[in-house]
């Protein structure tokens, strides 16, 4: 009873309105009452009908500022953002549930992309990064590195601008501050209020109003290790890329880690599975190293489409075709794990090509008899965005893979979801 009469207390402009809407109903209810044929004595239909449209204004009125005041307090946007909000909740809450697999800015880029399809979507990403910032509070603090779910976060989030800008920031000065990201130092708060990275992450998915959910592929503390071409062993994924030899073959310290259970559950629900795009050995392929999520992936009946690179990678993929990337998975988990290969065909403009050659990274060359020879149905297209960077772009790729998924998950023609040709 006491909390009710504070509904009451001066200033909260919700009394008024709600009152109006009261007397609306009221009056409707009486002009109503004398369009009655039992009403004695008779009364000219008029006023009735005078009344009852006077107290349908009024309470329309009322109801609707009533809900304005509450909203703007709950959820502090104007009106054509709340309409876009709810359409986004309700309709893309009915798309297909897609999974993916990854980590860096490929992920992200893609998630990207999807989140203007369906709602349905679990991003599984990669805790292995040694380097940056996520390294050293990997070190300092002994938490799993969060710059990779940080960036997956921030692709989901259906936040304001600046909220998305504040989570990216990078301190440039400060003792011990400096090259840190804010939203990793966040994750990082959260993590020690909580004492769980897990529900760390699901707490700032709530705080960026993420649209799916974004899980770590295993909460244990692991570590990539290669086997280079020379034989030689080397642990750490700094470590790794760093030395530019050529990958034989790429495993996890410790070797059997146990998975998120959600993330397996996602797997085994998804209307298709995702790998990459991103960096091949410390993006994609160490979420498949986790047993039980590549068990998961071969008896899921989904399609599972792998996106390549657009580019190689130095220390990475020097000298890799897109034959070379796919075989790469198939020789670390087995053979018929993709089903599709999204491949890019179009040229990268000469000014980038200048620019990567720099770094020793070149065009991903498509080699289409082995690619066909390895029983995967090949997609090819425009999927870049070249602006200072050759990467994938948003909505070209995430066309691309709606385009696939449609066939196998509606069976009829949906109002909300275009698929353009690509």
């Amino acid at each position: 009873m006491k909390s009710f009469l504070k509904w009451l207390y001066p200033g909260l402009g919700i009394k008024r309105w709600f009152f109006l809407f009261l007397g609306g109903v009221g009056l409707a209810s009486w002009g109503l009452a004398m369009l009655l044929p039992l009403q004695l004595p008779p009364v000219s239909p008029l006023r009735g009908i005078l009344l009852l449209c006077l107290g349908t204004g009024m309470a329309a009125v009322g109801l609707r500022q009533t809900f304005r005041s509450l909203l703007s307090v709950l959820l502090p946007l104007d009106e054509e953002g709340l309409v876009d909000v709810i359409y986004r909740r309700r309709h893309l809450g009915k798309g297909p549930k897609i999974v993916a697999l990854g980590g860096g800015t490929g992920l992200s880029v893609l998630l990207r992309g999807l989140k203007e399809y369906t709602g349905n979507i679990t991003a599984i990403v990669t805790v292995t990064d040694t380097g940056g910032s996520s390294g050293r509070l990997r070190v300092e603090l002994g938490i799993l590195p969060p710059g990779d779910i940080r960036n997956c976060l921030v692709a989901l989030a259906d936040t304001e601008p600046l909220m998305e800008s504040l989570f990216q920031h990078r301190f440039q000065c400060g003792e011990g501050l400096a090259g840190h990201n804010l939203g990793n130092l966040f994750l990082a708060g959260l993590t020690e209020i909580l004492g769980d990275f897990s529900a760390a992450v699901r707490q700032a998915s709530r705080v960026l109003a993420v649209q799916g959910q974004v899980l770590p592929s295993t909460l244990e503390n692991v570590t990539l290790q290669a086997e280079l071409a020379t034989g030689e062993t080397v642990l750490g994924e700094t470590n790794i890329t760093s030395r530019g030899e050529r990958i034989r073959h790429l495993s996890l310290k410790p070797e059997k880690p146990r998975p998120v259970p959600e993330a397996v559950e996602a797997i085994r629900e998804a209307d298709a599975i995702i790998l990459g795009p991103g960096s091949l050995y410390t993006s994609v392929l160490p979420n498949l190293l986790v047993a039980e999520l590549a068990e998961a992936i071969q008896l899921s009946p989904a399609p599972c489409i792998y996106v390549c690179n657009v580019m190689t990678q130095w220390g990475e993929t020097h000298g890799y075709t897109a034959a070379d990337h796919l075989a790469v998975l198939q020789e670390h988990v087995a053979a018929g794990l993709v089903d599709y290969i999204i491949v890019n065909t179009e040229p990268v403009p000469p000014r980038l090509r200048q620019r990567y050659r720099q770094e020793q990274a070149y065009p991903v060359r498509v080699d289409w008899e082995r690619l066909q020879k390895m029983g995967v149905k090949i997609v090819r297209g425009n999927f870049i965005s070249s602006t200072n960077y050759v990467r994938h772009d948003p909505a070209r790729l995430a066309r691309a893979i709606m385009k696939l998924v449609v066939g196998n998950y509606f069976r009829k023609p949906v109002p909300w979801l275009r698929v353009e040709k690509f």
